[in-house]
């Protein structure tokens, strides 16, 4: 069975950072995407970051291009996404998935597997 686990979510003040982890299953997390998402209360699912887990291609929205970071540790088949530099705006359930390679690694219809979420609050 799959299952993704995310960790990390807190409060910070605004210009704070947070690093979240995603923890999946082997079979999972070779030769795939994952991908970190966030929806705020009303509004639309977005896609944040994403890796290629085979060759460490890494993808990014334009709104934290520059702040956040998405890393991986193959060995532990986890997936990070380091928050820098935390906008009030960045405040979202943040979520992590997981699919096959992907042409469009931030497109979240495209994804087999979620995690629950962990909540990130940045206040100003």
């Amino acid at each position: 069975q799959v299952h993704l686990v995310e960790s990390g979510g807190g409060s910070v003040q605004a210009g704070g950072s947070l690093r979240l982890s995603c923890a999946a299953s082997a079979d999972t997390y070779s030769g795939a995407c994952m991908g970190w998402f966030r929806q705020a209360p009303g509004k639309e699912r977005e896609g944040v970051a994403a890796i290629y887990t085979s060759n460490d291609n890494t993808f990014y929205a334009d709104s934290v291009k520059g702040r956040f970071i998405i890393s991986q540790d193959k060995a532990k088949n986890t997936a990070y996404l380091q928050m820098n530099n935390l906008k009030p705006e960045d405040t979202a359930m943040y979520y992590c998935a997981a699919a096959p390679l992907l042409t469009s690694p931030l497109v979240a219809s495209l994804y087999y597997y979620w995690g629950q979420g962990t909540q990130v609050t940045v206040s100003s």
